[in-house]
Parts: C-alpha cells; structure tokens; sequence
C-alpha cells in the first residue's frame, strides 16, 4: 500500500509538471489566450480553482524555483527600504488575492516585492451573497462586493505561523460585519494583537464599501480615535510595526486634507491609495450591464486616473511627509511610473495580475528600469513625486 501510495504521488506529481509545462507554454505563447479560456467561467471559482493549482505547484520540490526562472528579473536601482523595511522592489500583490495567507510563501515566484493579506477580521465570516464578482471585460476592470469574506485571524496566524520565505507580508485588518462602529475599535485590537509577531507592517481598512456603515469610520474623529488607540498598543511594543491607513478614492479634497493632518497627529507611516470606487462614471461596459450587476467597488483601469489624482494629491499637500503606496488600475510599467511619479514609494497591483498575467510583475520592473535610464535616475527614490517637479519647472 506504503508502494502504491509512493507511485500514485510520483504519478500526482508527473501530472502537475506536465500541467504546468502545458501552462507556461500557452503562457508565453499568449497569455491572452489564457484568459480567454479562464474568462468564460465564474470569476470566484476560477480563483479558488486557481488557488487549488498553486498550492499543488508549490508544494512540488524545486517548483518554485523553476518558476522563479520565468517570473522574477532583479535590479538594485528598484530596491527600496520604506518605512524600515527592505524591498527587493517597489511592486507588491494589493490585498483581497491572498485574503486568508493561503499561499504567501510562492508568490514571490511571480516576482513581487510583498504581498498583502486580508482583509482579515476577529471572526470568520461568509461575506455578501452570491454572486459577488464580477468581471467587466470592456473597461480591463472587476466589481466586487465580497464583504471581507475570510476564516478569521486565528486561522490566518496559524497558517502565517509556518512562513518559509523572506517574502514581506502585510497585514490588512478590518472589523466584522455585525460588529457596530462604536465597537469597531475592539476588532482592530484584536486582529493588531494576534497578527503583530506575523507580518511586517499593518493596513488600516476603513474605506471598504462592501461592509455596511464602514466608510463611516473614515470621518475625522472616529478614525483619528482608532489609529491612536492602534499605536498607543504598537508603542507599547518592544519593535512597533509601521500602521498604513487604507482609503477610498471618492474622498473629496477637503477630506484628504484631514486624512494628512491624521496621519500626521497619530504619526503613521502612511497610506496606501487607493481602494475600490463606488464610482460607474466612463465605462465602455454597457450602463444596462452595470445596473444588473448592481452595488459594489468597482477596481481596475478606470479607477486608474482618480487614485493617481489621489496619491498627488496626498503627496503635494504633504510635501511628501509620509508614504504612499498607489494601488488602482496598474496594468503596465507606464502605469506603475505614473503613480511613483505623481508620489507613490511602493505601488500594488491585482486586477492587473487578473487582466495582464503572471508576467505583469516582471514587465514592470524591466519598464520601471527602463524608464530611469531615459530619465538619468540611479534611483527609483529619484523618481518618487518627480511629476510635481516637471510642473514646477512649466
């Protein structure tokens, strides 16, 4: 039995390279294709489909160093330390891919620079009902309204407690669904407490808008009586952990402006901007299509523009006091150097991972590298807000 056992997980393991070999040829040879055939099924099963695979994957001995070979190109000029930590380069996998740290260990395989998890809460709880994401292929964009879906922080922590790789992981926190805002502090300590030993810097998430009342705590004083009680507990520590709060990109100016003083009373590391839009303004997506897909936050190209708009915003208006990481509608290294040009120190990607591929981290970095050779810059910190230079030259 012990043989049989032994020959049908050699036989298990046979399959899965063929398998992947098969992948990575369509991969290369068009990636499009791919999609294609990916795009015809439900968006929330492909994913947990997809997730089954990698861990498959991952768990063949030396698989992550083959794949490594295709995914992963290195350059010290994009190496960046922000906010004490060292990053092999400024592109990180935004939160909601990795929501419960499945499989954190193998997705530096697809050359990124952190990952971060979540979001996670106190308790583990469904989400909204379903279906709950939605693809819009015209607008290269995804609705979701997913509703901090995860198994909760326990079994977050005992999945982070067996980390392998030097990978740096982020920890985005929220509060459960039923748990009312005047309580929300609770689920923050919580979720604070148990994820402290486990991950190298946290995310505030208030700006969601798929949890009821959330966008809420985003107002001046409630937010402002969260964050202190978070580094009141994170100055109480022997190494406090760098606390980034995550907001929305429907804020109006007069809100980003008490976004900077917060951040400057409560003495955050930074923000990370921008998350998901309520906003449905210039889609090619047909207005009937959207109304049937009905509430949600919508991510992808079109929130492109705005979030750059927030994170030069933030970043003028601060002087550049404190971190950004930009995140919203980055499918191409033109993006990605819009956003650290407007003021991004690190930026995220996922619904270009989605729409783009595997590969979208590694075409990046080659284009980031590119564009500070035509701009005469040995580094990427050079290029951090270089926008608002060039136009106070005009």
């Amino acid at each position: 039995m012990l043989i049989l056992g032994l020959e049908a997980s050699n036989d298990i393991i046979i399959i899965l390279l063929l398998l992947s070999l098969v992948l990575l040829f369509f991969y290369i040879l068009s990636y499009k294709f791919l999609r294609y055939f990916l795009f015809l099924f439900d968006p929330e099963k492909i994913h947990k489909i997809s997730f089954v695979f990698l861990k498959l994957l991952f768990s063949i001995p030396s698989s992550l160093s083959f794949w490594k070979h295709f995914f992963i190109t290195k350059n010290k000029s994009l190496e960046r330390t922000v906010f004490g930590l060292n990053f092999d380069n400024p592109v990180g996998l935004a939160a909601g891919f990795d929501k419960d740290a499945e499989i954190f260990d193998g997705l530096d395989t697809f050359g990124f620079g952190f990952v971060e998890i979540g979001t996670v809460t106190p308790l583990a709880q469904d989400g909204n009902p379903k279906p709950r994401l939605f693809r819009l292929k015209k607008d290269n964009a995804v609705i979701n309204r997913m509703g901090f879906n995860n198994d909760g922080v326990e079994a977050v922590v005992s999945r982070l407690r067996r980390k392998k790789s030097n990978i740096i992981i982020g920890g985005n926190i929220g509060k459960n669904k039923f748990t009312p805002n005047d309580m929300a502090i609770n689920d923050y300590e919580i979720c604070f407490e148990k994820l402290f030993n486990y991950v190298d810097y946290f995310v505030v998430n208030v700006s969601s808008p798929n949890t009821p009342g959330l966008r809420e705590l985003q107002d001046k004083e409630p937010l402002t009586k969260l964050l202190k009680r978070l580094q009141e507990i994170n100055k109480d520590k022997y190494k406090p952990k760098p606390i980034l709060l995550k907001i929305a990109p429907d804020l109006t100016n007069s809100q980003l402006d008490d976004i900077i003083q917060i951040i400057d009373e409560t003495g955050l590391e930074g923000v990370v901007a921008t998350n998901t839009t309520i906003n449905r303004d210039n889609l090619n997506t047909t207005i009937e299509d959207v109304k049937n897909i009905g509430n949600g936050g919508l991510s992808g190209k079109p929130l492109k523009d705005r979030s750059t708009e927030v994170i030069k915003y933030l970043s003028e208006k601060s002087n550049k006091s404190f971190s950004i990481i930009g995140v919203g509608g980055i499918m191409s290294a033109d993006d990605a150097w819009e956003k650290i040009t407007a003021g991004a120190t690190l930026i995220q990607a996922y619904s270009g991972f989605v729409f783009e591929g595997a590969g979208l981290t590694k075409s990046i970095v080659k284009g980031l590298q590119k564009k500070l050779d035509i701009h005469g810059l040995s580094s990427l910190q050079d290029a951090v807000g270089l926008s608002h230079k060039i136009e106070d030259v005009e």
